[in-house]
């Protein structure tokens, strides 16, 4: 029972920034696992990066250089810094935790970049 509310989204020009934040809440320790995946209509939903308890990052080679995954255990919250954006990043992006095994996903949040 972990519930996980995403921000941070919304309309950004190519090459510019914005930075997602996702605070979760319930039964929040022993989280250990925490990331952000994206979805295009139509696509499956992939992962973007994600950082363990222990806090060693893992990102999709497509954003590599780019984006920068933070967490706050404290604060049970995670970020998604994300410079130099491209249009193919348009997608809704999911926060999701993983807790004892289980996966637990926000609502979402929709980033869309124009060129």
């Amino acid at each position: 029972q972990v519930q996980l509310v995403e921000s941070g989204g919304g309309l950004v020009q190519a090459g510019g920034s914005l930075r997602l934040s996702c605070a979760a809440s319930g039964t929040t320790w022993n989280i250990n696992t925490m990331g952000w995946y994206r979805q295009v209509p139509g696509k499956q939903r992939e992962l973007v990066a994600r950082i363990g308890s222990g806090g060693s990052p893992d990102y999709a080679d497509s954003v590599k250089g780019r984006f920068t995954i933070s967490r706050d255990t404290a604060k049970n919250t995670v970020h998604l810094q994300m410079n130099t954006l491209k249009p193919e990043d348009t997608a809704v992006y999911y926060c999701n935790v993983v807790r004892l095994g289980l996966n637990y996903w926000g609502k979402g949040t929709l980033v869309t970049v124009s060129s």
